[in-house]
This record gives structure tokens, C-alpha cells and sequence, in this order.
């Protein structure tokens, strides 16, 4: 593996190159609200080691090493990071055939690169498609975390900016504006095969989004529901989340390679 810099979207992200079998599909690691390269840890490599797949992860703009944020963001965000950011790092790396691996907002701008770009497959953790109001109830609840406790201490282990990637995260989530936010005309462009994963017990959303993406997406879907699992499957749940993405990914059927 090795770790570097590419500007992409106006800013230098940080990056990760994960080596594999140059003949199959790079798995482009897409992370959640408050995630980066580091907060992946080594499932990354786990999931490249499972499929024999190249692997690219990086941190968003505001996020790990990336650029530091400058301004709130936008109700754009997710379709500008998808639309505008995700091609011109593709373009720049040269990344022509690729699975992408979201996990919550990252499987949201997932679907919505997916619906424009092309790409031989999507696995989705946690994805969002219209906003919930449990989603919003515990996106207030980290705001008052991160005021009270030690959250801000605990994501600088993650991040260089961890006030920039918190509350360019939380604000626009909690932004009255927010809430007419959907993605499901983008899902319905989607015709590359989908395998989507949720905890039972996520705080961040329920299986109405995946109803949604059952009903939305064009090509095979496939959902795993996982007992014990909160949103994050790959913590939570690591040995049956990379038990279903790695039989997803060698299901013939799906014809990833």
C-alpha cells in the first residue's frame, strides 16, 4: 500500500493505493460523513486481499489529511463530490473500470456517480436516499456530543481539521434546507449491479432506504441485513460484512471481472 496526494476539485486530497491484480476492477473507497483514508483502518486492504482487486481510498475535501474545509458546505455537496471531484480523480488515476464502496454519505454520492459515470458495481453500507427524521434526531444528538464530550479529541486522531470535518458534516445535515434532499431519480439511472448492507440496529437510518433502492435501481440488487449492527457494517460487523461483499463480488452473475 502507499499513501499520497492528488488535486482534484480545486483541492489536494489525501489518497491511498492498495496493490492488486491490475486486470480487475480498483475498488474506490467512498467513506461516511466523518470518515477518511484513516478511519477506513485496514478493512480496505482486508476487502483488496479478499477479491485480489486494487484498491483507492481517500479523504474527501475537509476531511483526514485533505485540504482543510473553508466555508460551510453546500445542499450540493454530495452531487458536486459525485458529478464534478469523483470523475476528475478517475481521470487523473487513469481508473476506467471500478466497483465503488460507499459507506453512508460516500454510498450516497456512490449512487449518484453511478447514475452519470460508468461503473461495473456498487456496494453500498448505510446508504442514505431522502433524509429521515431519525437521521436528523441523531445527527443532533453527535452536535451535542461533539459541544459536550471529548468527540472533537477522539476524530483529531482521524483528522487534521476535526472541527472542519464535524460541523461541515453536521450543519448542513441539520439545515431546514436539507430536508427536501433525494436522491432517488439519481438511483433510477442505476443499472450496474447494487449489493447494499445495513446494520438492523442503524441510528442513522432505516430499511426504508433500501426498500427505496429496491425498488429505484435498474440493475440486480442484492441487500444484507445484519442482526447486532449499528452504521458502520464494517466495524460492527467485519467478518459477515466482508463475507458479503466478497461472495457478491464472485457471484458470476454479477460479471465484475
Amino acid at each position: 500500500m502507499s499513501g499520497d496526494f492528488v488535486t482534484a476539485g480545486g483541492h489536494r486530497l489525501e489518497v491511498k493505493h492498495v496493490h492488486g491484480n491490475a486486470a480487475l476492477p480498483t475498488l474506490i473507497f467512498l467513506h461516511e460523513g466523518l470518515g477518511s483514508v484513516a478511519l477506513w483502518r485496514d478493512f480496505p486492504d482486508k476487502l483488496a486481499a479478499a477479491t485480489g482487486a486494487p484498491a483507492l481510498v481517500y479523504s474527501r475535501y475537509g476531511y483526514g489529511k485533505s485540504d482543510r474545509l473553508q466555508g460551510d458546505r453546500t445542499v450540493a455537496y454530495m452531487h458536486i463530490e459525485a458529478l464534478k471531484v469523483l470523475p476528475e480523480l478517475r481521470r487523473k488515476l487513469h481508473l476506467d473500470r471500478v466497483v465503488l464502496v460507499g459507506h453512508s454519505d460516500g454510498a450516497s454520492i456512490a449512487l449518484i456517480h453511478a447514475s452519470r459515470w460508468p461503473v461495473r458495481g456498487l456496494i453500498l453500507e448505510a446508504p442514505h436516499v431522502f433524509v429521515e427524521d431519525v437521521t436528523v434526531a441523531s445527527i443532533d444528538e453527535a452536535k451535542r456530543a461533539y459541544e459536550t464530550t471529548d468527540l472533537g479529541k477522539r476524530l483529531a486522531r482521524y483528522h487534521d481539521d476535526p472541527d472542519g470535518a464535524f460541523w461541515g458534516w453536521n450543519r448542513i445535515w441539520l439545515d431546514p434546507a436539507f430536508r427536501a434532499w433525494d436522491i432517488e431519480e439519481h438511483a433510477r439511472g442505476v443499472r450496474c449491479p447494487v449489493l447494499a448492507i445495513q446494520g438492523i440496529d442503524d441510528e442513522y437510518g432505516t430499511l426504508t432506504q433500501l426498500d427505496a433502492l429496491k425498488r429505484d435501481v435498474a440493475g440486480p440488487f442484492e441487500r444484507v441485513v445484519l442482526p447486532a449492527c449499528k452504521h458502520s457494517p464494517h466495524r460492527d460487523q467485519e467478518a459477515a460484512t466482508l463475507a458479503a461483499m466478497t461472495a457478491w463480488w464472485q457471484n458470476p452473475a454479477n460479471k465484475l471481472v
